[in-house]
């Protein structure tokens, strides 16, 4: 519904940007505050997310080349938050999962990610998250359709 306005949308998108950026700032402390650096956090969250990945699929979620993707897995395994390890029925490919130690840094973020819930009542919640997943998956989306277009051009 591209063009299409609805009351409350200028509101809504000002809103998403809002969280946006709290979120960019938010990935900048915890970056700080774990010595890690903002890619290696990103990666953290997709693992977080999605579960183990395969190596490229990682980069790919962070736009990543594959030589990219070899270097952010040999810094995630330096720094003791990732490891490698064989696929189960792939003797080709290598997935990476968290450590312990990458768990610890996640368990740390999910509190202060869980701060920003204070305002809402538990009965709140399951809506919101509900929302709020419908929103990432729109949003993924429509950055993928923007970024079809961009590069047919």
């Amino acid at each position: 519904m591209t063009g299409a306005r609805w009351p409350g949308l200028d509101d809504a998108v000002r809103g998403l940007r809002a969280v946006i950026l709290a979120g960019e700032n938010y990935r900048q402390v915890i970056a700080q505050a774990t010595g890690l650096g903002v890619t290696e956090t990103q990666a953290l969250s997709y693992l977080a997310v999605h579960g183990d990945r395969g190596q490229n699929a990682l980069g790919g979620d962070l736009g990543l080349t594959s030589s990219a993707s070899t270097a952010l897995v040999d810094r995630l395994e330096r720094q003791g938050v990732a490891e490698r390890y064989p696929h189960p029925s792939d003797r080709r490919r290598v997935l990476v999962r968290l450590t312990d130690q990458g768990e610890a840094v996640l368990a740390r973020s999910r509190g202060w990610l869980a701060a920003s819930f204070q305002s809402f009542s538990g009965e709140e919640l399951p809506q919101l998250a509900a929302a709020l997943q419908r929103i990432a998956a729109d949003l993924r989306q429509a950055s993928a359709d923007a970024a079809a277009e961009e590069s047919s051009r």
